[in-house]
Parts: C-alpha cells; structure tokens; sequence
C-alpha cells in the first residue's frame, strides 16, 4: 500500500469516526469529477418544466454536474445523512392538516451546517490546512447523486434517496475538500418491481419510475408555488399544508427507519396540540411564535393560510 492510499483511508477513518460522533447517521465519500450521465437527464429535466416556478434550478447547469466548478480545487465530495425521522407525531386531532415530519423542529439548514461546519474544523486539526465548502440544500448540487455514487443508497423511483439499512427519512449535506479520502463504492438498487410510491401520489407527480414531474408534487404547491394552487388538484392535497411524506410512508424500506435523536428536532408542545379550529383561526402572530426558527417559515403566513383554506374549501375532505 502506498503512502497516499494510506493516507487517504486514515482520512476516510478520520472523518467518517468524527461526523458519527457529530450525530450524522452516515458518510461516504467520492472522486470529484462531473457526472456526465446526469447531465441529459437534467436537461430534459428542464427542458419539460418540470421545476415549475423553481427558476433557481435553471441555473448554474454546469457547477451543478462538476464540483470542480463549483469550488474549484475540490478533490473529494463527502456526503452525508442525518435522520429525522418522527414515527409518532400526533396529527392535532381528527381532520388536522398535515405536515411533513422534517419540519416539526428547528430548521435543518441551521442544525445541519453548524455540525458540518465543526466537522470542518476538526478536520483541519487533524489534516493541517483543508480549504472547501459546507452545504445543506443550499447550493447547486446534486445531492441525490453524490449520496448515491458515494454509496450511502440508491434513488428510487420517487426520486429520494434510499438507504437499505436506513430508509428514506433523512437529510442530506455535503462537503467539497481539496484532499484525496478513500471513496466508497456504490450500492445496488433494490426497488425491483416495487410501484407503492407512484400508486400512492395523490397528484401523479411521479410520472413514471424515478422521474418526478416537481411542478405536480405537493411539496410544490404547498411550498414552492407562490401564486394560487390551481384548481386541478382541489382534493388531492390530502390534508398537507406543508410539504408531503406520502411517498415515504408507504415505502416499504422504510420500516428499517429509526427514531432521530437530535434534541433540536423536537416536536413543539404548541405546534402537536393544535387543533382543526387552531389552523383555520391562525393569526400571523400565532404563527411566527409557534413556528420561529422552523422550515415552516420558509412558506410565510399567507402562504401557510393559502394552504389551509384551499385545502378547507374541499368539502370531500375531512378538514372540514
């Protein structure tokens, strides 16, 4: 063994050792190079207006296949998981809107980078001068990919990324490093003839297996549309206000999924208490105390109450 491959597997050991420690449930690492199989699949992607309002996702085509653009000197893209997974939330009684469960505590961007950011500086006293970047759903990168070239899972045909031991409940970060670490190998998929996931969409958003039409997904409309949610999909909401957990739930892989521990993603009394008159009473007020700090803030008041009320109107629907 050469003194670089050694010195590249002690790294490997190094890092993945501390971020365990920092609560990620997992790490790999891959060869920085651009992924040119994403590349047509990205365009037409694109080309089909697939991300609806999501103009952000136009741009930046090439950094978002090659990390060497998008930070140069980047050797090594290390990707990671950190579970969020809440089995038990209470829905806040009969007819409550839904939400999805990532978003019952802090917000992620925040809880995450700040971990990621100490596993930076603890790399750097280990290994000396390490120049490279953080990211948490921040940056054009191809999260997805990296995590599944890295070997932490496969995408499945809802798009998401899978892990056998693990399921589909987790967030994932990434870091760009200017070091050589050993990388990991790939994992196979294991969605076989499994169709739960595009059987369940209320709202057909995945159009076929492992393409995801993100302009019907119900994310979409209840996150990032900012106009009305168009009349076609009255009654296909299912009672989410916020985001959509439906394909997840009915994955059977994620029966292996676990409870997280992290003590920022608790559920907040008020927010589990809320009732059905709770949500359609809310007043901005309301709203920015029980959801400061939350990924919920990220839809604003009137979007959260455009929500509500599309979904109340529906008189099929057991909101009301």
């Amino acid at each position: 063994m050469s003194r670089e491959t050694h010195l590249a597997q002690t790294r490997a050991s190094q890092l993945k050792a501390k971020a365990l420690e920092l609560g990620f449930t997992s790490v790999g690492v891959s060869k920085a190079v651009e992924l040119i199989e994403e590349a047509p699949r990205l365009d037409k992607w694109l080309t089909d207006g697939m991300h609806g309002e999501m103009k952000y996702m136009e741009g930046h085509f090439e950094k978002r296949l090659d990390p060497r653009k998008l930070v140069p000197g980047t050797k090594s893209v290390v990707s990671l998981l950190f579970n969020y997974h809440n089995p038990d939330l209470p829905l806040g009684g009969e007819g409550a809107p839904r939400i999805s469960q990532y978003a019952y505590g802090k917000d992620y961007h925040h809880v995450v980078k700040w971990k990621l950011k100490e596993l930076l500086k603890f790399l750097r006293v280990e290994w000396g001068q390490v120049d490279g970047r953080v990211f948490v759903d921040s940056a054009p990168v191809m999260e997805r990919a990296w995590a599944e070239k890295s070997g932490l899972g496969w995408i499945g045909k809802h798009s998401l990324l899978i892990s056998k031991q693990r399921g589909s409940y987790f967030f994932l970060a990434e870091m760009m490093l200017d070091v050589e670490i050993a990388e990991d190998q790939s994992v196979l998929d294991h969605c076989g003839d499994c169709t739960r996931c595009i059987d369940a969409c209320p709202t057909g958003a995945i159009v076929k297996p492992y393409v995801v039409d993100g302009s019907k997904c119900i994310s979409y409309f209840t996150i990032e549309l900012k106009g009305a949610i168009p009349e076609p999909v009255a009654g296909k909401l299912d009672n989410w206000v916020f985001g959509c957990d439906i394909c997840q739930e009915v994955c059977p892989w994620n029966r292996h999924s676990e409870r997280h521990n992290e003590p920022a993603f608790s559920n907040k009394p008020e927010l589990l208490a809320m009732t059905r008159d709770d949500w359609l009473d809310m007043t901005e007020d309301v709203f920015n105390s029980t959801f400061k700090d939350s990924p919920i803030q990220r839809t604003g008041f009137e979007g959260l109450k455009r929500n509500i009320e599309f979904i109340s109107r529906d008189r099929s629907n057991s909101f009301l």
